[in-house]
Protein backbone atom coordinates (compact mmCIF):
# COMPACT_ATOMS: atom_id res chain seq x y z
CA UNK A 1 0.00 0.00 0.00
CA UNK A 2 1.86 3.15 -0.97
CA UNK A 3 2.17 5.86 1.35
CA UNK A 4 0.63 9.09 2.56
CA UNK A 5 2.68 12.20 1.15
CA UNK A 6 3.07 14.89 3.13
CA UNK A 7 5.23 18.52 3.39
CA UNK A 8 7.29 18.61 6.72
CA UNK A 9 7.06 21.71 8.65
CA UNK A 10 9.73 22.48 11.01
CA UNK A 11 9.15 24.86 14.09
CA UNK A 12 10.87 28.04 15.34
CA UNK A 13 11.72 29.75 18.62
CA UNK A 14 9.39 30.18 21.30
CA UNK A 15 8.28 26.21 20.61
CA UNK A 16 10.34 24.67 23.55
CA UNK A 17 8.78 25.88 26.80
CA UNK A 18 7.57 24.53 30.05
CA UNK A 19 5.51 22.00 28.90
CA UNK A 20 8.04 20.45 26.83
CA UNK A 21 10.66 20.16 29.46
CA UNK A 22 11.71 16.08 28.64
CA UNK A 23 10.49 15.77 25.21
CA UNK A 24 13.80 14.92 23.56
CA UNK A 25 14.38 12.68 26.37
CA UNK A 26 10.89 11.30 26.41
CA UNK A 27 10.34 11.03 22.97
CA UNK A 28 14.07 10.21 21.74
CA UNK A 29 15.57 8.88 23.91
CA UNK A 30 19.22 6.05 22.85
CA UNK A 31 18.97 7.83 19.62
CA UNK A 32 23.06 8.11 18.65
CA UNK A 33 22.65 11.24 17.15
CA UNK A 34 22.48 12.35 20.92
CA UNK A 35 25.68 12.06 22.06
CA UNK A 36 27.38 13.55 19.22
CA UNK A 37 25.37 16.86 19.73
CA UNK A 38 26.23 16.57 23.32
CA UNK A 39 29.82 16.08 22.20
CA UNK A 40 29.36 19.10 19.97
CA UNK A 41 28.28 21.23 22.70
CA UNK A 42 31.17 20.15 24.92
CA UNK A 43 33.70 20.95 23.21
CA UNK A 44 32.35 24.90 23.09
CA UNK A 45 31.81 25.05 26.41
CA UNK A 46 28.45 24.71 26.67
CA UNK A 47 25.48 22.50 28.52
CA UNK A 48 24.73 19.54 26.73
CA UNK A 49 21.19 18.62 25.38
CA UNK A 50 20.32 16.13 27.54
CA UNK A 51 21.57 18.62 30.81
CA UNK A 52 19.42 20.90 29.41
CA UNK A 53 16.25 18.59 28.53
CA UNK A 54 16.71 16.59 32.12
CA UNK A 55 16.23 19.55 34.38
CA UNK A 56 14.34 19.16 37.32
CA UNK A 57 12.43 22.06 36.29
CA UNK A 58 12.27 25.08 33.71
CA UNK A 59 13.90 27.49 33.67
CA UNK A 60 12.77 30.66 31.19
CA UNK A 61 16.65 32.19 31.80
CA UNK A 62 18.00 28.63 30.86
CA UNK A 63 16.00 27.36 28.23
CA UNK A 64 14.55 30.32 26.39
CA UNK A 65 17.83 31.96 25.28
CA UNK A 66 18.99 31.59 21.93
CA UNK A 67 22.19 29.45 22.35
CA UNK A 68 20.16 26.84 24.45
CA UNK A 69 16.97 27.00 22.95
CA UNK A 70 17.90 26.64 19.32
CA UNK A 71 20.01 23.29 19.86
CA UNK A 72 16.90 22.03 21.67
CA UNK A 73 14.23 23.02 19.41
CA UNK A 74 16.65 21.90 16.50
CA UNK A 75 17.47 18.09 18.19
CA UNK A 76 13.77 17.35 18.57
CA UNK A 77 12.57 18.26 15.58
CA UNK A 78 15.18 17.08 13.70
CA UNK A 79 14.43 13.46 15.32
CA UNK A 80 10.74 13.93 14.78
CA UNK A 81 11.37 14.58 10.76
CA UNK A 82 13.58 11.47 10.77
CA UNK A 83 10.39 9.42 11.96
CA UNK A 84 8.02 11.15 9.38
CA UNK A 85 10.34 9.82 6.62
CA UNK A 86 9.81 6.81 7.56
CA UNK A 87 6.24 6.50 8.04
CA UNK A 88 5.41 8.87 4.77
CA UNK A 89 6.30 10.14 1.39
CA UNK A 90 8.07 13.47 2.18
CA UNK A 91 7.93 15.48 -0.83
CA UNK A 92 9.43 18.81 0.90
CA UNK A 93 10.60 20.25 3.62
CA UNK A 94 9.83 23.86 5.22
CA UNK A 95 10.29 25.92 8.15
CA UNK A 96 9.72 28.76 10.10
CA UNK A 97 12.39 31.33 10.52
CA UNK A 98 14.80 28.96 13.04
CA UNK A 99 12.97 26.25 11.65
CA UNK A 100 14.81 26.85 7.90
CA UNK A 101 17.79 25.80 9.25
CA UNK A 102 16.42 22.43 10.68
CA UNK A 103 14.87 22.30 7.59
CA UNK A 104 17.86 22.29 5.65
CA UNK A 105 19.73 19.65 7.48
CA UNK A 106 16.30 17.19 7.59
CA UNK A 107 16.11 17.68 3.83
CA UNK A 108 19.93 16.54 3.48
CA UNK A 109 21.11 20.24 2.87
CA UNK A 110 23.12 19.45 5.65
CA UNK A 111 24.35 16.95 7.44
CA UNK A 112 22.58 15.90 11.15
CA UNK A 113 26.16 17.40 12.18
CA UNK A 114 26.47 20.18 10.43
CA UNK A 115 23.14 21.27 11.07
CA UNK A 116 23.47 21.46 15.10
CA UNK A 117 26.87 23.43 14.20
CA UNK A 118 24.93 26.18 11.97
CA UNK A 119 21.69 26.04 14.85
CA UNK A 120 23.96 25.85 17.51
CA UNK A 121 26.04 29.00 15.82
CA UNK A 122 23.51 31.36 14.98
CA UNK A 123 21.88 30.73 17.83
CA UNK A 124 24.66 31.92 20.33
CA UNK A 125 25.30 34.40 18.30
CA UNK A 126 21.60 35.60 18.02
CA UNK A 127 22.10 35.20 21.98
CA UNK A 128 25.31 37.03 22.29
CA UNK A 129 24.79 40.02 19.80
CA UNK A 130 21.09 40.52 18.55
CA UNK A 131 19.13 43.65 19.76
CA UNK A 132 15.78 44.35 19.64
CA UNK A 133 13.14 42.16 20.03
CA UNK A 134 9.65 41.28 18.24
CA UNK A 135 5.51 41.44 19.12
CA UNK A 136 2.83 39.32 17.64
CA UNK A 137 -0.18 40.85 15.87
CA UNK A 138 -3.17 39.23 14.38
CA UNK A 139 -4.72 40.91 11.47
CA UNK A 140 -7.50 38.28 11.21
CA UNK A 141 -10.89 37.73 13.03
CA UNK A 142 -11.67 35.05 15.55
CA UNK A 143 -12.66 33.01 12.75
CA UNK A 144 -9.54 33.38 10.58
CA UNK A 145 -11.05 35.74 8.27
CA UNK A 146 -8.71 38.80 7.70
CA UNK A 147 -10.22 42.47 8.58
CA UNK A 148 -10.81 44.72 6.20
CA UNK A 149 -7.75 46.62 5.49
CA UNK A 150 -5.88 45.34 8.45
CA UNK A 151 -3.04 44.50 6.91
CA UNK A 152 -2.39 47.33 5.12
CA UNK A 153 -3.41 49.75 8.13
CA UNK A 154 -0.27 47.27 10.28
CA UNK A 155 1.94 47.65 7.21
CA UNK A 156 1.67 51.46 7.13
CA UNK A 157 1.84 51.35 10.59
CA UNK A 158 4.83 49.32 10.91
CA UNK A 159 6.58 52.13 7.88
CA UNK A 160 5.11 55.04 9.83
CA UNK A 161 6.83 54.57 13.18
CA UNK A 162 10.29 53.20 11.74
CA UNK A 163 10.56 56.42 9.94
CA UNK A 164 10.51 58.24 13.37
CA UNK A 165 14.00 59.11 14.79
CA UNK A 166 15.24 56.72 16.98
CA UNK A 167 12.68 54.79 15.99
CA UNK A 168 13.25 50.85 14.46
CA UNK A 169 10.46 48.66 13.18
CA UNK A 170 9.99 46.28 10.32
CA UNK A 171 7.82 43.33 9.61
CA UNK A 172 9.83 39.82 10.61
CA UNK A 173 7.66 37.05 9.41
CA UNK A 174 4.40 36.54 7.66
CA UNK A 175 3.05 33.95 10.13
CA UNK A 176 -0.81 32.51 8.58
CA UNK A 177 -3.13 35.28 10.33
CA UNK A 178 -0.37 36.79 12.45
CA UNK A 179 2.29 39.30 11.86
CA UNK A 180 5.34 39.04 13.69
CA UNK A 181 6.95 42.61 14.42
CA UNK A 182 10.57 43.44 15.09
CA UNK A 183 12.54 46.46 16.43
CA UNK A 184 14.08 48.40 19.29
CA UNK A 185 12.35 49.61 22.54
CA UNK A 186 11.22 52.43 21.03
CA UNK A 187 9.64 50.79 17.95
CA UNK A 188 7.92 48.24 19.69
CA UNK A 189 6.54 50.58 22.43
CA UNK A 190 4.90 53.01 19.69
CA UNK A 191 3.97 49.86 17.94
CA UNK A 192 2.31 48.51 20.87
CA UNK A 193 0.79 52.22 21.96
CA UNK A 194 -1.09 52.63 18.56
CA UNK A 195 -2.78 48.85 18.32
CA UNK A 196 -3.65 49.66 22.20
CA UNK A 197 -7.68 49.47 22.56
CA UNK A 198 -8.61 46.42 20.77
CA UNK A 199 -9.55 43.89 23.76
CA UNK A 200 -10.07 41.30 21.05
CA UNK A 201 -6.26 40.92 20.27
CA UNK A 202 -3.15 41.49 22.34
CA UNK A 203 0.59 41.92 21.26
CA UNK A 204 2.69 39.98 23.29
CA UNK A 205 6.24 40.71 23.20
CA UNK A 206 8.26 37.61 22.69
CA UNK A 207 10.80 36.65 25.44
CA UNK A 208 14.61 36.32 24.55
CA UNK A 209 13.78 37.13 21.27
CA UNK A 210 16.32 39.65 18.82
CA UNK A 211 14.96 41.45 16.13
CA UNK A 212 15.11 38.46 13.88
CA UNK A 213 14.64 39.04 10.11
CA UNK A 214 15.48 42.48 10.06
CA UNK A 215 18.47 44.80 8.50
CA UNK A 216 19.08 44.76 12.69
CA UNK A 217 20.63 41.43 12.42
CA UNK A 218 23.27 42.47 9.76
CA UNK A 219 26.07 42.33 12.19
CA UNK A 220 24.78 39.01 12.82
CA UNK A 221 24.71 37.79 9.54
CA UNK A 222 27.84 38.60 8.93
CA UNK A 223 29.44 36.99 12.11
CA UNK A 224 27.20 33.98 10.68
CA UNK A 225 29.39 34.12 7.15
CA UNK A 226 32.85 34.13 8.66
CA UNK A 227 32.28 31.27 11.16
CA UNK A 228 30.46 29.07 8.99
CA UNK A 229 31.96 27.49 6.05
CA UNK A 230 30.91 26.45 2.91
CA UNK A 231 31.38 22.88 3.51
CA UNK A 232 29.12 22.93 5.92
CA UNK A 233 25.79 22.61 2.91
CA UNK A 234 25.22 19.59 0.79
CA UNK A 235 22.62 18.98 -2.15
CA UNK A 236 19.75 18.34 -0.62
CA UNK A 237 18.20 14.60 -0.81
CA UNK A 238 14.28 16.20 -0.45
CA UNK A 239 13.27 20.09 -2.11
CA UNK A 240 13.44 22.74 0.74
CA UNK A 241 11.48 25.44 0.64
CA UNK A 242 12.71 28.88 1.99
CA UNK A 243 11.40 31.68 3.56
CA UNK A 244 10.13 33.43 0.34
CA UNK A 245 8.75 30.51 -0.93
CA UNK A 246 11.61 29.52 -3.45
CA UNK A 247 11.85 25.80 -4.13
CA UNK A 248 15.92 23.85 -3.51
CA UNK A 249 15.72 20.72 -5.69
CA UNK A 250 17.61 17.60 -5.34
CA UNK A 251 20.59 17.84 -7.71
CA UNK A 252 19.79 21.21 -8.87
CA UNK A 253 20.57 23.20 -5.71
CA UNK A 254 23.56 25.96 -6.30
CA UNK A 255 25.05 25.25 -3.47
CA UNK A 256 27.23 28.66 -2.83
CA UNK A 257 23.70 30.21 -3.51
CA UNK A 258 21.85 28.02 -0.63
CA UNK A 259 24.74 29.38 1.79
CA UNK A 260 24.34 32.65 0.59
CA UNK A 261 20.28 33.15 1.46
CA UNK A 262 20.75 31.14 4.79
CA UNK A 263 23.64 33.35 5.95
CA UNK A 264 22.33 36.60 4.50
CA UNK A 265 19.05 37.29 3.41
CA UNK A 266 17.09 34.85 5.77
CA UNK A 267 18.15 37.11 8.31
CA UNK A 268 18.40 40.19 7.41
CA UNK A 269 14.93 40.49 5.66
CA UNK A 270 11.26 39.49 6.53
CA UNK A 271 10.62 35.43 6.20
CA UNK A 272 7.43 34.78 4.72
CA UNK A 273 6.19 31.75 6.37
CA UNK A 274 2.93 31.88 4.88
CA UNK A 275 4.68 32.21 1.12
CA UNK A 276 6.41 29.09 1.87
CA UNK A 277 3.51 26.90 2.98
CA UNK A 278 1.43 28.46 -0.28
CA UNK A 279 4.21 27.00 -2.17
CA UNK A 280 4.41 23.82 -0.47
CA UNK A 281 0.52 23.09 -1.37
CA UNK A 282 0.91 24.56 -4.64
CA UNK A 283 3.97 22.50 -6.08
CA UNK A 284 3.63 19.18 -4.08
CA UNK A 285 -0.16 18.90 -3.07
CA UNK A 286 0.57 16.30 -0.25
CA UNK A 287 -2.00 14.75 1.63
CA UNK A 288 -0.91 15.89 4.90
CA UNK A 289 1.20 18.72 6.50
CA UNK A 290 3.27 17.38 9.24
CA UNK A 291 4.49 19.45 11.47
CA UNK A 292 7.64 18.48 13.89
CA UNK A 293 7.88 19.12 17.52
CA UNK A 294 8.62 20.71 19.76
CA UNK A 295 5.54 22.65 20.57
CA UNK A 296 1.96 22.88 19.26
CA UNK A 297 2.06 26.48 18.17
CA UNK A 298 2.58 26.42 14.28
CA UNK A 299 -0.60 24.86 13.26
CA UNK A 300 -3.22 27.52 13.40
CA UNK A 301 -0.43 29.36 11.30
CA UNK A 302 -0.46 27.05 8.93
CA UNK A 303 -3.95 26.82 8.43
CA UNK A 304 -4.63 30.75 8.03
CA UNK A 305 -2.13 30.24 5.04
CA UNK A 306 -3.98 27.48 3.48
CA UNK A 307 -7.27 29.45 4.58
CA UNK A 308 -5.84 32.46 2.49
CA UNK A 309 -5.68 30.15 -0.92
CA UNK A 310 -9.13 28.76 -0.14
CA UNK A 311 -7.04 25.32 -0.02
CA UNK A 312 -8.86 22.23 -1.11
CA UNK A 313 -12.00 24.67 -0.26
CA UNK A 314 -10.67 25.44 3.31
CA UNK A 315 -11.88 28.95 3.69
CA UNK A 316 -12.46 29.53 7.75
CA UNK A 317 -11.38 28.07 10.91
CA UNK A 318 -14.78 26.21 10.94
CA UNK A 319 -14.26 24.83 7.60
CA UNK A 320 -10.80 23.36 8.64
CA UNK A 321 -11.70 22.30 11.68
CA UNK A 322 -14.51 19.98 10.10
CA UNK A 323 -11.94 18.69 7.86
CA UNK A 324 -9.77 18.03 10.67
CA UNK A 325 -12.07 15.92 12.67
CA UNK A 326 -12.84 13.58 9.15
CA UNK A 327 -9.18 13.63 7.86
CA UNK A 328 -6.70 15.42 8.88
CA UNK A 329 -4.92 17.65 7.03
CA UNK A 330 -2.34 19.11 9.59
CA UNK A 331 -0.43 17.03 11.82
CA UNK A 332 1.18 17.90 14.74
CA UNK A 333 3.79 15.67 16.48
CA UNK A 334 4.04 17.95 19.59
CA UNK A 335 0.66 16.99 19.91
CA UNK A 336 0.25 13.37 21.70
CA UNK A 337 -3.41 12.88 20.21
CA UNK A 338 -1.64 13.69 16.92
CA UNK A 339 1.78 11.94 17.17
CA UNK A 340 0.74 8.57 16.61
CA UNK A 341 -0.92 9.15 12.80
CA UNK A 342 3.03 9.83 11.62
CA UNK A 343 4.54 6.93 14.32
Amino acid sequence: MSRPTAVLICPGRGTYNKTELGTLMRSHAGNPLISGWNAQREQTGQETLTALDSAARFSAARHTTGDNASPLIYACSYLDAQAAFGSHDIRAVTGNSLGWYIALAAGGGATPEAGMQIVNTMGTLMHTHGTGGQILYPFVDENWQPIEGEHTRLTELIISIDAQPDHRLALSIHLGGILVVAGNDAGLSAFEKAVAGDDTRKSPRLPNHAAFHTTMMEDVARMGQSSLPQNLFTDPHTALIDGRGAVWNPAATDLTALRAYTLGQQITRTYDFTAAIVSAARNFAPDRFIITGPGTTLGSAVAQALIGIKWQGIDSKAAFQERQSKAPLIISMGREDQRGLVL
